[in-house]
């Protein structure tokens, strides 16, 4: 299958074939034709698998080839939420590239910058609005948006966004978007939460997934090594300055942490930046510039900061610190190892993270063996201690930062056994 035969507008296939992409994803491949017959889409895939363009595409292919429904100021017609700020930017980008050719116009909102430019912007033709639920809900108060002739919803990694508190923020805004719409939601997993928001947005929804969720691809080869807490950053450059490893994307649980481990890192001589949502916009921007342009060597993010992050080749992915939540290790892990390109994720293991590991080999049915580096073995007289939260500890960087790890149960994941069938373009209502 090519591109070519999915149904997409010139214009659209020249922007595809100029960025080098001859045949679309599984994802893209199952979700493009749903979405351009106006159906609803619920959608199962992880990072690295193409969802971007597996809705984007369309999106841009209907808003060209149907009239807004109403007359008089152009409305916004498309309304793309997800979780953070480097997402939104990332799929924003999206647009504007596979929409180059297409008169169209687009825009991505986010908090953590002033807000008068947005609402100034906000008074042009904008078709396509990328946003974060937060700063969206602030137009929304301050009647500098409106939403009430959108066309098409898309919840991009809905999961990340109920993880992040934003279910009540979604629930207001969908007051403000026309019941008489196509929605389309993307999920790395399906919780009972996520089916519980899909049954409240989704009318009759084709059911898509690609893989097994929680499933790590194959491309990317997991390593573990056994090491004591206090000798994770030496391990750790050790490993980047032997190996000569470049673009080497390294998680921290907390900001804290990221802080003081990019710090040590430079002081090595390894040219590392720590991304978190303390740091501002523009600090955030300059890094992950940096870090795609392979310029900066390491980059330390926390796992919300580094959602968005999306380099096609990137090389390496280290957990310094296992993530708490089982699943967040598939999404980390996910950086690496897309668009069919090879990747190698690397996990620091201490005693206090033994049960970590084994939730995340339980959850990926992968065996994960943590291995002793030479010259840097365990020592056996070293006694797991609690996982605490940044509250409860300063965020030792070499040490744990959040609940005990004893009380650390995956979230539960749900893979949906059958494909509910397509229905046509409606005008029912629509639950919120």
């Amino acid at each position: 299958m090519s591109f070519a035969t999915l149904g997409l507008s010139e214009a659209i296939l020249r922007a595809v074939t100029e960025r080098g992409y001859t045949d679309p994803t599984p994802i893209q491949a199952q979700a493009i034709p749903v979405v351009l017959t106006g159906g609803d889409l619920l959608a199962g895939a992880q990072t690295g698998t193409g969802k971007t363009a597996g809705f984007v595409l369309p999106i841009l292919h209907r808003l060209t080839t149907t009239p807004a429904k109403t007359a008089g100021r152009a409305p916004i017609r498309a309304l793309v939420l997800v979780p953070t700020r480097e997402l939104a930017a990332q799929v924003e980008e999206s647009v504007r590239e596979y929409g180059k050719y297409l008169p169209l116009t687009s825009m991505m909102m986010f908090g953590g910058v002033n807000i008068n430019p947005q609402i100034q912007k906000l008074r042009g033709h904008i078709d396509i609005l990328v946003a974060t639920p937060g700063r969206l809900l602030d137009h929304l108060q301050q009647k500098t948006v409106d939403l009430s002739r959108v066309e098409i919803l898309v919840l991009d990694e809905a999961d990340r966004m109920l993880d992040m508190g934003f279910i009540r923020d979604i629930k207001k805004i969908m007051a403000s978007i026309p019941k008489q719409r196509q929605t389309l939601l993307f999920s790395a997993t399906f919780s009972d939460e996520i089916k519980t928001l899909a049954n409240s947005l989704l009318i009759q929804p084709v059911m898509v997934e690609v893989a097994r969720s929680n499933a790590t691809t194959t491309l990317v080869a997991q390593k573990a090594w056994a090491v004591d807490r206090e000798r994770k950053r030496e391990l750790l450059t050790k490993l980047i300055k032997d190996n000569n490893w470049f673009q080497v994307l390294v998680f921290t649980r907390t900001k804290h942490a990221a802080n003081r481990l990019a710090e040590h890192l430079d002081s090595d001589g390894i040219p590392a930046m720590a991304i978190h949502g303390n740091k501002s916009q523009s600090a955030r921007t300059n890094a992950l510039k940096t870090f795609k342009t392979g310029t900066l060597q390491v980059l330390v993010a926390t796992d919300i900061a580094a959602r968005g992050i999306d380099i096609s080749e990137l090389p390496h992915v280290v957990n310094f610190e296992l993530p708490n939540v089982a699943e967040d290790y598939v999404h980390r892990i996910g950086r690496t190892g897309r668009a069919g390109h090879e990747g190698e994720a690397t996990s620091l293991v201490c005693v206090d993270e033994l049960k970590l590991l084994t939730a995340i080999e339980r959850l990926t049915k992968t065996q994960i063996v943590a291995e002793t580096f030479p010259g840097f073995e365990v020592d056996p007289r070293i006694k797991a201690e609690p996982i605490l939260n940044g509250s409860q500890r300063g965020g030792n960087p070499g040490g744990q930062n959040r609940r005990p790890a004893g009380n650390t149960p995956s979230r539960p994941a749900h893979k949906p056994a059958t494909r509910a069938p397509a229905s046509p373009h409606r005008s029912g209502g629509r639950g919120r």
